[in-house]
């Protein structure tokens, strides 16, 4: 295991000697996985994968998949190991912080990824919270993850398939009547974020498509090969198995989480409030579909991939169904309100429905019936009655 992973370098002559150091240090430690040990990592040159973020619920779904597959070698890492590890089979994870360079170097020197699936980020609220936070995290740490991956594709015969999690937040719509006038908005059309975290995932968006695309313009002789960045745009997702902290669509899932408990809930947004939504496992798919999809199909290095729109309201109705005394009031953040009105009602995603063949799997009524009301109900049993301290907070 690693220890002291946040450590961060200056890059003065003191710095370059602490960098070395702790390479070295990396490197020389023999049994820093959980469940591999190194002689067992590229069986048969199977395609070896890194998930960031991998102890988060996205990262725990792709693991699950790829798991079941067994056609893959998976590297996890994250700040913290994941506490459930139901199902996800041989995983190598490493503690440690996207910042740390050297660690960084390590992994991909000592397993030559050939997907990277980059899922750590500090999410919506929490990013307007702390913005220098969320710029270190979002950004920069990207940037690290995306300069090794570049590097290492100048080394190989394919370029490394760099995966990334984009958002809704990317929009900016500047009213409810825009909002309503634009209906299903497309992947190029009113990107001017109003939240530091939709500022964070446009510009790695657009990072990502200059690494791809014209990084090295300058140089006398053009590099054979670029890095393959693709990213979804998801709307706010649902997930039958945490309540979410941290994103400003989270009282959908919360409102849930919260009947289920039996307790009474307080949505920060209008009744009418509208957004897109889908559910984990579309999401986890959406990942899964773009990264198979053969390059020549891409028309784009962002897809827009959509499920259902529907306003507070309707979610509330629809959790009556399965929990008739569940109650909802509705005390407005006007702050939050803001930064989901300007997000668009629902998107396009023609282009990934034509270029890759997208469809999501679960639409509002059976996400419900078959995925979210039996996910909730198998992880809380019997109902609790303490109160839930992260209603209305995310």
């Amino acid at each position: 295991m690693i220890k002291d992973p946040g450590r961060r370098y200056s890059f003065g002559f003191a710095g370059v000697a602490k960098y070395v150091a702790r390479y070295r240090e990396l490197r020389s430690e023999a049994c820093m996985s959980r469940t591999l040990k190194r002689e067992n990592i590229k069986i048969m040159n199977r395609p070896t994968v890194l998930i960031t973020g991998s102890g988060g619920e996205l990262g725990h779904g792709l693991i699950q998949y790829l798991s079941a597959e067994g056609k893959y070698d998976i590297v996890g890492l994250d700040l913290n190991e994941p506490a459930n590890q139901d199902g996800m089979g041989r995983v190598e994870f490493h503690k440690g912080d996207i910042m740390d360079r050297s660690l960084l170097d390590y992994l991909f020197d000592r397993f030559n990824f050939d997907y990277v699936f980059h899922l750590a980020a500090l999410l919506s609220t929490s990013s307007e919270k702390n913005p220098a936070r969320a710029q270190d995290i979002n950004v920069n740490g990207t940037f690290n993850l995306l300069e090794r991956a570049r590097k290492y594709t100048e080394k190989r015969t394919s370029p490394v398939v760099f995966m990334f999690p984009s958002t809704i937040a990317v929009y900016g719509l500047g009213s409810v009547a825009e909002k309503t006038r634009a209906g299903k908005v497309k992947e190029d059309q009113y990107l001017s974020p109003i939240c530091m975290y939709g500022v964070n995932k446009h510009y790695v968006e657009e990072l990502g498509r200059y690494f791809s695309t014209t990084y090295g313009m300058l140089e006398s002789e053009q590099r054979r090969l670029k890095l393959d960045f693709r990213a979804v745009r998801y709307p706010g997702l649902l997930s039958a198995d945490t309540i979410p902290t941290g994103g400003t669509s989270d009282y959908g899932p919360e409102m849930l989480h919260a009947a289920a408990r039996g307790i009474p809930y307080s949505c920060f947004v209008k009744a009418e409030s509208r957004l897109p939504f889908m559910a984990m496992p579309d999401a986890v798919d959406a990942l899964i579909q773009l990264s198979r999809a053969p390059a020549k199909s891409l028309s784009r290095r962002v897809y827009n991939v959509g499920a259902f729109s529907v306003t507070a309201e309707e979610i509330y109705r629809e959790i009556l169904n399965y929990y008739p005394d569940a109650q909802v009031d509705y005390r407005i953040d006007p702050k939050r309100l803001e930064i989901v009105e300007s997000w668009p009602a629902d998107i396009d995603d023609s282009l990934a429905r034509r270029d890759w063949g997208w469809a999501a799997k679960y639409e509002f009524r059976n996400a419900f019936r078959d995925y979210l009301v039996p996910g909730v109900r198998k992880h809380y049993g019997t109902r609790k009655t303490e109160p839930c301290y992260a209603v209305g907070q995310a």
